[in-house]
């Protein structure tokens, strides 16, 4: 119904597995998933590690470098991909993170892709812990299926009042 319509997975490190990302690639998905850091990783990445280090210990601020790299796990992939990593150096101490992803480098730069992307996962993240915790969106411990589904009605509806309160 909506030919041009892109589907676009974003998920943490738990996903980040051959079978998925190749599901993707084979069905036309796109995916941008955690990767977990090992050493080959972060050493691909210490130039710029090194770099915001230097402009964290000038600044006394976070600083931020990206790095855009093809990747193959020794074992597990099936084939190289493209791997995107964040320098980060805070105040005393070092952060760096990975996502993988089949979109091109057309369809989004090293830095768009990871911090409006799959950093956007986050906030996700967050709303349906905010439903679920202070909604009361994960009560359905009533006898009758019809009582849970109101239940969930009523988290629903306050979620959405909530929701345009804040937008």
């Amino acid at each position: 119904r909506w030919p041009k319509t892109r589907i676009i997975i974003r998920a943490d490190a738990g996903f980040c597995r051959d079978a998925i990302m190749a599901w993707c690639e084979t069905n036309d998905v796109g995916y941008v998933l955690g990767l977990a850091r090992n050493k080959r990783l972060q050493q691909a990445l210490g130039k710029e590690m090194e770099a915001a280090r230097l402009a964290c210990e000038r600044t006394g601020e976070a600083a931020r470098c990206f790095r855009d790299f093809r990747y193959r796990t020794r074992k597990s992939w099936s084939c190289e991909r493209r791997v995107i990593g964040k320098a980060e150096y805070l105040p005393g101490k070092a952060n760096p993170r990975f996502v993988v992803t089949n979109l091109s480098p057309r369809d989004a730069d090293a830095q768009y892709l990871y911090e409006d992307l799959y950093c956007a996962r986050g906030e996700m993240e967050n709303r349906i812990k905010e439903q679920q915790l202070g909604l009361f969106a994960d009560r359905t411990s009533s006898a009758t299926l019809q009582a849970n589904q109101l239940r969930l009605y009523f988290s629903s509806f306050a979620y959405v009042l909530l929701h345009g309160l804040r937008r």
